[in-house]
């Protein structure tokens, strides 16, 4: 059972992730080169050495993680948040009478 659980788990996030890729590549970027040009950096060399590629997978990872994070991470810790606030309401106080049935349900337990 384990295996099929797992097995679900690996289709549904290889499907998310081109979600996320999808919402990166499609959105995100395309406002990033809105903003401050093309958001392209694979030209970029220091020397003989390319690095453009490299800091646009940086770019991109961090954008993908950023989409994670906000997508899944918060409201998970928002859901967890309010199930601690219910759970620290106080129950009301019950009632005397209450009291008194479980003093007397107590003193006869006590009796052999």
């Amino acid at each position: 059972m384990g295996v099929i659980k797992g097995f679900k788990d690996f289709i549904i996030g290889t499907a998310f992730n081109q979600v996320v890729n999808s919402l990166v590549v499609d959105i995100i970027t395309p406002l990033i080169g809105l903003l401050g040009g093309t958001p392209d950096f694979s030209a970029l060399k220091i020397g003989p050495v390319t690095i453009g590629k490299f800091i646009n997978a940086i770019l991109n990872f961090l954008i993908v993680a950023l989409a994670i994070y906000s997508i899944i991470v918060v409201p998970m810790i928002q859901l967890k948040e309010r199930g601690k606030a219910k759970e620290n309401v106080a129950s009301p106080e019950p009632p005397e009478d209450v009291k008194l049935l479980r003093e007397i349900l107590e003193e006869l337990k006590k009796k052999p």
